[in-house]
């Protein structure tokens, strides 16, 4: 049975082939698997198009095309058919002879660090300073500029040297060839680049930060098909000199040497002035610039407003924006916090020469759009939000939904103290497109086989399941996922899918025989180690599967609300649409950014989420009779009503419209459906986060620092893990930062600044613990249990 469809022949021959590990069960597993349906269709979904509210013009160019299809091409296979030569010394050099062979774009300094110089906004920086030495560097030469202010233009004299370029392509297709098995791009995608490139604007390529080596693959993919090679913005703290000087001449622009971090950098009067304008001169030389944003909280959006502010400037026409999306099927755990120091090189260089868990890459380019079309069309937009305590605090401690229908304010994901030469109206755009490009980035992601199987076993057979039950479970949700347009990072047969998944996953899992048939049992292990990194892989398909997960919660929180009624027994429950929209609301203000566009409203997601459960066969419609009573759960002075449909109070507000007598119940009245529960499991690991911190909050010794208090919520929070002795994925440190923002927005934590730090306190609101109780109750009633 193939998996791939039609067209990957190359990719299953490259991707599900590794080298098959000394393990026991790998003959036990191809003996007892039975062969299953195939998935839906032939051919992968197109994936990667722009968005048609906000770029309805770019997406006419069609640039993104689905036909032909060219298939996949693995960067780190190359051979002599790759060159223009043959012969046995080719074959032999044929990765040497490869990278000199490709074009570059040189893209030297030039007078770049003379124009950010007398630009006017670093002479205005300048000048409102107050130092005057620092004012007198603007009437010195260039090499008499020092100090502070020198080594920031000393970051504008940063380029691509060719032959450095070259020389470093070839160590990282030699290293890449080491850390991973395969690194796939899409033919088709790269050929839409090419198009793009016609067009005449510069391109910025947008990924969201997942490791070190994420904009690095997309440079070399981009090199090993003749397109322009980007200047990187890798906002990291390189101290060895030799090593910022190698970086600066592969375009890697790097933080100032005297800081140590990003937010200290952007607190800086200068560095913006000087950051901003050099970004100006790239793109006034039609170079190409990479950056990534992160998939928590949106930071690196100030580098979006500085590729606008070029724009605005008139420097660039306009600007075509890539999102790009990166998945792997096991990062090495050197490059999710890589750590600078010679043991570390040692053993990061033991574990490539071992070769153990090689994973692959899949690498998706998506449809490049116009920056100022977006701008100027007025669908992406985030002004007129709401802070969430307005929206969600009537719900909370009174049950009202007077505020519920609304905009969460997420002005947080670009203060005011960076770059504050924004307007309010820049602001707000920035954020907007910082938000879309997540969203884009992360729909553009290809879903890959350790992530499905991650999801099977953490979400719905933690307690173990046979290896045949798992590969029908892995082809039923294949097709989920490509009902979805989400497409998949791997191909070939079943069998051989199930090995490599296994193969990627087999330190974090439990094999063993089980009886009478010996047929292997698959658990995952009970350690945070194992827990943490099988959600890791479960992020992907959360986002997939969002308006199903959100729907399934609410439907879970209006049951318990029935069955806390007295509302038990063997009656079918019917949902009406609109408790059912207000209750999925109420959840989709909780969600983190870049689940949801920005030019989709919070009510519009919410309608699509009962519109997606019907879809997916959670619910179904059902015509509502005269005397059947209908489940209102509008909490009327905390009571739940029951209402006939002839009943006067379920009649429109106007007389001139019909009532909306649309109703759902569940697909298997009698018993809860397994999907329904799947479903709300996705979520159940940031719900139960937020619970976890809530409780933790009376432990620490408040106020106390932002950063004081994350580490020590994080301990807290493993802590309650390990005496549960389960769910220990809700104890990342991530989740933590979720649930800290979301108590800072609903109220719950004040923000008090004090110089250079945030101290955090607890509202007197919520130092009463009948509120704090009522918040628990509304956290918990949406959580899988």
């Amino acid at each position: 049975m193939d998996l791939a469809g039609g067209d990957d022949s190359s990719e299953s021959t490259l991707m599900l082939q590794p080298k098959r590990p000394a393990m026991s069960w790998g003959v036990r597993i191809k003996r007892k698997l039975k062969s299953v349906a195939p998935f839906l269709g032939r051919f992968r979904p197109l994936v990667g198009q722009c968005c048609h509210q906000c770029t309805p013009d770019s997406l006419g160019l069609k640039l993104l095309r689905k036909s032909p299809p060219l298939g996949f091409q693995n960067l780190t296979s190359v051979n002599e058919t790759h060159t223009r030569y043959r012969g046995w010394l080719v074959r032999r050099m044929c990765c040497l002879v490869f990278v000199w062979g490709r074009d570059v774009h040189p893209s030297p300094a030039g007078d770049r660090r003379h124009n950010v110089h007398i630009s006017e906004r670093v002479k205005q920086a300048l000048l409102t300073t107050g130092s005057p030495k620092e004012i007198r560097t603007t009437e010195l030469v260039m090499s008499d500029v020092t100090g502070h202010f020198g080594r920031l233009l000393d970051l504008t004299e940063t380029f691509i040297s060719p032959t450095l370029l070259r020389l470093v392509s070839w160590l990282m297709l030699k290293v890449f060839s080491l850390m991973f098995c395969s690194v796939q791009v899409n033919l088709n995608q790269l050929s839409a680049l090419h198009r793009a490139t016609r067009l005449e604007a510069p391109l910025v390529y947008v990924c969201v930060r997942q490791s070190a080596v994420d904009q690095a693959l997309i440079c070399l993919a981009l090199f090993c098909h003749n397109l322009r090679v980007p200047y990187i913005l890798y906002p990291a703290h390189i101290r060895p000199t030799w090593l910022r000087s190698i970086l600066q001449r592969l375009g890697v622009i790097l933080l100032p040497e005297d800081t140590s971090s990003e937010q200290d950098a952007e607190m800086d009067s200068l560095y913006s002035p000087v950051m901003t304008s050099l970004i100006g001169e790239l793109l006034r030389e039609r170079a190409s610039l990479s950056m990534g944003v992160c998939a928590g909280g949106g930071q690196g959006g100030q580098w979006l407003a500085r590729v606008r502010q070029a724009i605005v400037n008139g420097l660039v026409p306009d600007v075509s924006i890539v999102p790009v999306g990166v998945s792997y099927d096991c990062l090495p755990q050197h490059f999710l916090r890589p750590k600078a120091g010679l043991m570390s090189a040692v053993r990061f260089v033991v574990s490539l020469l071992k070769g153990v868990h090689r994973g692959s890459v899949r690498i998706h380019f998506a449809q490049a759009f116009s920056l100022k079309e977006m701008c100027e069309s007025g669908k992406c937009r985030v002004d007129g939000g709401r802070p969430l305590q307005e929206l969600l605090l009537p719900v909370i401690l009174q049950s009202r939904m007077d505020f519920i229908f609304g905009q969460k304010d997420v002005s947080w994901v670009l203060p005011s103290s960076v770059m504050p030469e924004l307007s309010p109206l820049e602001r707000q755009q920035t954020i907007a497109l910082t938000l879309h490009l997540m969203y884009s980035s992360t729909t553009s992601m290809a879903v890959m086989s350790t992530s499905l199987m991650s999801c099977l076993l953490l979400h719905k057979h933690r307690k173990g399941v046979r290896v045949s039950v798992l590969c029908k479970d892995i082809c039923w949700l294949l097709e989920e996922v490509l009902f979805r347009n989400t497409d998949v990072g791997y191909g070939g047969s079943l069998v051989g899918l199930v090995h490599h998944a296994l193969s990627m996953l087999h330190p974090y899992l439990i094999l063993a025989a089980a009886p009478p048939t010996g047929e292997p049992l698959i658990v995952p292990r009970p350690d945070p180690e194992s827990a943490l990194i099988l959600s890791q892989h479960c992020d992907l398909l959360t986002h997939i599967f969002i308006h199903e997960a959100v729907g399934a919660c609410a439907i879970s929180a209006m049951l318990r609300d029935v069955v806390g009624c007295g509302g038990g027994g063997d009656l079918e429950f019917l949902f009406g649409q609109e408790e059912l929209t207000e209750k999925s609301l109420q959840l989709t203000h909780l969600l983190s950014p870049g689940y949801i566009p920005p030019c989709q409203t919070a009510h519009g997601f919410a309608l699509d989420v009962v519109d997606c459960l019907v879809r997916c066969g959670v619910l179904v419609m059902e015509e509502v009779h005269k005397d059947t009573p209908v489940c209102d759960f509008m909490k009327k002075q905390g009571v739940l009503s029951w209402k006939a449909s002839d009943n006067p109070d379920l009649s429109s507000d106007s007389d001139c419209e019909e009532p909306d007598t649309r109703s759902y119940k569940l697909s298997q009245p009698s018993q809860c459906p397994e999907l329904l529960f799947f479903l709300s499991s996705l979520l159940s690991v940031q719900l139960r986060a937020l619970c976890w911190t809530l409780e933790s909050l009376h432990y620490l010794p408040l106020p106390t620092t932002e950063t004081a208090c994350v580490s020590q919520l994080h301990a807290h929070l493993k802590n309650r893990a390990q005496l549960d002795k389960v769910h220990y994925e809700s104890s990342s440190i991530d989740l933590v930062r979720m649930a800290l923002r979301t108590f800072i927005d609903l109220g719950v934590l004040t923000e008090d600044r004090q110089g250079g730090d945030v101290y955090l306190d607890i509202s007197p609101l919520f130092a009463q613990c009948e509120n704090k109780e009522k918040l628990k109750q509304f956290f918990s009633q949406f959580l899988y249990n």
